[in-house]
This record gives structure tokens, C-alpha cells and sequence, in this order.
């Protein structure tokens, strides 16, 4: 049997584009993008049988770290099914020729998207529980003193920092932020 595996990705959060043009008997659908709880995937593996075909549209669909992928990719040999990765054109079952180079790249490319795709949907997990992003602002007052201390030019990098604890890097973000807010005041 020719089974599809499919769930929401970076690219493809609502699965449109997911193995279109591909007829195949079954077809499960996972209902997120996140790692943990893959209920339709775990029901799938437990269902697949001697020469059944897994398809899916690219790698990331289908794990979400190396490891992942390894204990997936074993499973498979043990029982004896093929899985179809369309986007990287490749099977399980497909000797590839490459070099060590080509090899690391790959993989160093695929460890790249698995982060990617984690973060993506863990942080739209945390903005839908009304949860906090990002690193907090620096209290306004902090602020305040660090750029009337810049302003003065009575006062180095170094004793803006020891003074508001606000970094060099940070200070110069906020000054951008500040002189672009007023230009465009101006306008």
C-alpha cells in the first residue's frame, strides 16, 4: 500500500502543497507542526507492513531532529518499507554517491531546517497562549539616563553601561530606533 504523511511546516503551515500530485491509498494528516504529541505519526509507523511505500514531501515533515530521522529511518529497514522523501529525491532504499563534502552539507542543511521548523512553531504555540517573545526591554528610566548620559558626551561606552547596564550593541539598536522615530516625526 501506498501510504502519505503530511503536516504543517515553515513553508506550508495549512499543508496545501503537500504531495498534490501523488496518488496514494491513505493519507494521515497531523493537526501541528510541533514535536511532541505526533499521534497520527506514531498510529501510521504502527500500521505499516511489509512493501508498504511511505511518501512524504520532504524530510522535514517527517522528523524533527537527526536522531528522529535515524530511529525512523531503522524502523523502516526492520520492516521493510520503503519511505519516499519528493523534495530531496530520495528513498531509504537509495544507495547515495557522495562526497564526505556533500554529505555534511546536506545533513549541516537539514539540522538548519529542523531548528528552523521547531522554532517557528513553538514560538506561534507561545504567542496563541498570550505568552512573551524576545528578550524584555530595558526599563524605560534605564533608558532614559543612558541616552541623556550619551547625549552629554561627558560619558564613555563603558560608564553608560556600568551606570544603566544597558550593553554597547544595545544602546546603538535604540539610538537607531530613536533616530528613526524622529525623523520620521519630522516628515
Amino acid at each position: 500500500m501506498k501510504y502519505g504523511y503530511i503536516r504543517p511546516i515553515v513553508l506550508d503551515q495549512h499543508c496545501a502543497h503537500q504531495l498534490n500530485e501523488l496518488f496514494i491509498d491513505t493519507l494521515c494528516k497531523e493537526t501541528h507542526g510541533l514535536a511532541r504529541k505526533r499521534t497520527e505519526l506514531e498510529h501510521l509507523l504502527m500500521a505499516l507492513k511489509k512493501d508498504d511505500e511511505l511518501f512524504v514531501q520532504n524530510i522535514v515533515v517527517l522528523a524533527d531532529s537527526l536522531q528522529q530521522l535515524l530511529d525512523i529511518l531503522r524502523l523502516a529497514e526492520r520492516d521493510q518499507i520503503a519511505i519516499h522523501f519528493l523534495d530531496e529525491q530520495l528513498s531509504n532504499q537509495t544507495i547515495q554517491k557522495a562526497s564526505l563534502l556533500q554529505s555534511a552539507t546536506f545533513f549541516a542543511d537539514l539540522q538548519s531546517k529542523f531548528l528552523s521548523h521547531s522554532s517557528t512553531f513553538t514560538l506561534q504555540a507561545a504567542k496563541q497562549q498570550g505568552k512573551s517573545i524576545g528578550r524584555p526591554r530595558k526599563p524605560d528610566d534605564n533608558l532614559q539616563l543612558a541616552f541623556s548620559m550619551y547625549d552629554s558626551k561627558n560619558y564613555t561606552l563603558y560608564d553608560i553601561k556600568e551606570a544603566t547596564g544597558i550593553s554597547k550593541s544595545t544602546l546603538y539598536r535604540y539610538l537607531d530606533d530613536r533616530s528613526t522615530s524622529l525623523s520620521d516625526e519630522t516628515e
